[in-house]
Parts: structure tokens; C-alpha cells; sequence
């Protein structure tokens, strides 16, 4: 499980004096029918709360960049203990209204077993929306499982012509095999605005995996254990202890959401197909395609925060080969928030399609400080090597979270979710909506 105890002492005290302060504002009921109508009873934060200043309507400045920063302590088995600090950023590179809030998110981690995280991502509307840039840049030095591809039997491992596969000791608990490795990614993404709310761009993009270790790999023919990793690599042309994946892309966006962070209503379509070429310094020639649609239900007039959210996306290898730790899995979206009841990577596979709904809804009655959700999600994905299909086996999950306002301006929420899945469970701790 994920544990992020220690980042919890000062959340859900924080938590405990909003909804006492709630209390002390309103002692009749009111219904949800009504909230946030009268002057009373307007959206407020965190901050509003601590300052305990007279809640004015918000006026967003121009180019002003917002950023709030929590320290990250926590413990979990796959880090041991870590530390670090991230941050919410949202601001306009342009002049507002004309133009959409521009968000991302950077983090820095360290960790008791010499690892090192870090996280750039960015989405930017530029002046008047006629460009929106992308960035989505992170250096990994990691440990993690790996996990046999595809959502069906991922202990059995595709025998690797020519390797003494008759000794093989393939099975692990829970289809475990533990890994340390090394990752750079380079991803940006340009595109140009036409009428419509669509988007047409370009993109470069880069991984770089390197020294790879499957820590229970053993090649000799005495006492061979392969990895789903080693097999992978060996029977797609990869070097299995390094590869470079580079190529360009070409994207397509449609956006009608009223807020990139946490949209109240709207659509998102995006398309975005990818060719990884030698040319450019990848280790094979591959192509792969991903598409992402997701839109926003209200269920109330009165209350915005009253919704039903939805989330489908799939990525696809379309021709040549791709290296393993570059196919999608569970928990490598860009904001790392897929499979929420599951270990991030525990499903993997050349194709992959991953569904989502969340019921979002507010728990403070006047000031919409403390709202909450509950979430459902289901994941398919295929081994075309071990020929187990796509939508052949499907991995469900499920949770519910709080949602604490910390910025009403911009509507940043801070994150704590609790999902389960198949014989697993995890703990969240983030800001910036799941999507």
C-alpha cells in the first residue's frame, strides 16, 4: 500500500477546523439546492479560512503566477522513506480573459534507497490561445516492479528462442519482478489554434532508459531465470540493459472545458500519433497512437462542484517495435494518475485502454471548502507475444477521496484518495484534479 502518513498530521487538522469553522457559520440546514447563492455562502479556500479576512469576488491578474508548495514526507515499499517538496503553478501568459489559465505541476524527491524524482509538467495557452504548448519532462533514478504484459496470466513468460527457457523459474508473487533503472523524458508538444476550439501541433519527444537491471534476471544455463523485461527486450531486438526511444509526433486537440485544472463542464478529445526513427537515435523504428476523451456531467444549476466526470483513453502500438518501459501502462499518464487501486505499472501492454467516472460533490455546506468523490475504473490490455487480446481480460477498481479548495481562483484542490483493485490497494496524495 502507499503511504503518505506523515503528509496527512497537518491536512486533516486543517480538515477538522474547516468543517468546525462551517459549524459556527450556519446552524440551519441548508439545502445544496441553494448553496453558494446568497453572499454568505460564495466558494471559498483554505487561505480564506486562515487569513479569516472579508471574501471578496476573485480578480485574476494578468501573468501572475500562482503556485502552491506542500513538503512531501512519506514511506512506501517501493521508496522507502522519501522527502521533498511539490508544487501547483497556474497562470496566464496572456491577456485574460482572451486567454485560458495556463497549470503544471513540478515535484522533487529523494528517497532512503538513493533514488531521485523529478517532475515538470506543464499546459500552456499562450497570448489569446492562438498556441498551446505542452511539456512533460522527469528524471527518474528508480526502483520498481515489473509485471508480465497484459491484463490476463502476467506470471507466464514467452520463451526467448535459443536460452536454456526448459530451467526457468518464472513465477513470482503477484507476478513481481524487481527492477532499477534509470529514465530521462524529453516530451514537448507545439500546436497552433484554429476556429473551433481544435488544436493542430507538433511534437518531439524522448526516453531514454538506461542502466537496467532485472535484479533476479540469471542468463546461465545452470541456473536460468528469465524476467517478462529480459524476454521482451530479447525478442524484439532491445538491449535489455539500455534504449533510446525518439521520435516526433503529429496532435490533435479539441477543448471546450471552462478551467484546464478542474473543469466544471466541457469536452477534451486528444489524438496524438507518434514514430520513433533510428534516424533520430531510437533503438528500433516503432509508432505508436493515443487517444484521450474526456467530459463533465453537471447534475446541479446551483452548485457547479455537483458533477459526474469521465475519462477514456487508449494507446496503441501501431507498427515496428516499441522498448517495455515505454509501452503504457497503469500510472504513466501524464499527471501519473491512472489505475487508482493499483501499484503504478502493475498493467502493461502493447495496446492499452483505460476508462474512468468520477461523482464529484461538495461536503461543506456553505463554503465548499471540503467536497468529495467517489471513483470507479476499469483497465484492459493485451500480450501479443503470450496472445492474450485486448478487452480479453479487464483489471477493475474503485475508492472515494476528499477534495480540499486551496485555491478558489483558480479551482486547485488538494487530493486524498483511498482505491482498491484486484488483491491490491493504494493511497493518493496530489493536487490538481485526477483529470
Amino acid at each position: 500500500m502507499k503511504n503518505a502518513i506523515f503528509r496527512l498530521f497537518f491536512l486533516f487538522t486543517i480538515i477538522g477546523s474547516a468543517f468546525f469553522s462551517e459549524a459556527q457559520q450556519t446552524t440551519e440546514k441548508v439545502s445544496y439546492d441553494i448553496i453558494n447563492i446568497s453572499d454568505s455562502c460564495r466558494q471559498k479556500d483554505i487561505f480564506d479560512f486562515l487569513s479569516r479576512k472579508k471574501i471578496i469576488d476573485p480578480v485574476i491578474p494578468s501573468r501572475k503566477v500562482r503556485a502552491i508548495i506542500l513538503p512531501l514526507i512519506g514511506v512506501s515499499p517501493s521508496t522507502g522513506f522519501q522527502i521533498g517538496a511539490g508544487s501547483s503553478l497556474s497562470w496566464h501568459m496572456g491577456r485574460h480573459p482572451e486567454t485560458n489559465l495556463s497549470a503544471g505541476v513540478a515535484s522533487i524527491m529523494v528517497t532512503t534507497r538513493e533514488q531521485l524524482i523529478f517532475q515538470l509538467k506543464t499546459n500552456m495557452f499562450l497570448n489569446r490561445n492562438r498556441w498551446f504548448a505542452q511539456t512533460d519532462w522527469r528524471v527518474y533514478l528508480y526502483r520498481m516492479p515489473t509485471f508480465g504484459l497484459g491484463t490476463g496470466p502476467s506470471d507466464n513468460i514467452p520463451v526467448v528462442p535459443g536460452d536454456p527457457s526448459e530451467n526457468s523459474s518464472n513465477i513470482r508473487v503477484n507476478g513481481k519482478y524487481p527492477m532499477r533503472f534509470n529514465w530521462i523524458k524529453f516530451h514537448n508538444i507545439l500546436s497552433r489554434a484554429i476556429p473551433g476550439h481544435m488544436f493542430f501541433g507538433l511534437g518531439y519527444h524522448l526516453d531514454y532508459h538506461f542502466d537496467i537491471v532485472d535484479i533476479e534476471l540469471k542468463t546461465d544455463s545452470v541456473d536460468y531465470s528469465s524476467t517478462p523485461h529480459y524476454a521482451y527486450s530479447r525478442l524484439h531486438g532491445f538491449d535489455y540493459t539500455h534504449y533510446l526511444a525518439s521520435g516526433l509526433s503529429l496532435n490533435f486537440a479539441y477543448d471546450t472545458r471552462d478551467n484546464i485544472i478542474n473543469a466544471y463542464k466541457g469536452i477534451y478529445v486528444n489524438v496524438s500519433y507518434r514514430y520513433n526513427v533510428k534516424w533520430l537515435g531510437s533503438a528500433r523504428n516503432g509508432s505508436q497512437l493515443w487517444t484521450e476523451f474526456r467530459t463533465y456531467v453537471g447534475l446541479s444549476k446551483q452548485i457547479p462542484r455537483h458533477l459526474l466526470a469521465f475519462w477514456v483513453y487508449g494507446s496503441f502500438v501501431v507498427s515496428g517495435q516499441i522498448p517495455y518501459l515505454d509501452l503504457m501502462a497503469c500510472g504513466f499518464d501524464q499527471m501519473n494518475s491512472s489505475g487508482r487501486g493499483y501499484e503504478q505499472g502493475r498493467w502493461r501492454g502493447e495496446d492499452f485502454v483505460y476508462g474512468e467516472m468520477e461523482y464529484r460533490f461538495p461536503i461543506s455546506r456553505c463554503s465548499g471548502i471540503i467536497g468529495g468523490v467517489i471513483f470507479a475504473n476499469v483497465m484492459t490490455a493485451s500480450n501479443r507475444d503470450m496472445h492474450i487480446p485486448l478487452f480479453g481480460f479487464f483489471k477493475p477498481g474503485a475508492g472515494f477521496g476528499l477534495r480540499i479548495m486551496v485555491s478558489k481562483h483558480d479551482r486547485t484542490n488538494l487530493l486524498i484518495d483511498f482505491g482498491l483493485g484486484q488483491r491490491s490497494d493504494g493511497f493518493y496524495l496530489q493536487a490538481q484534479e485526477i483529470f
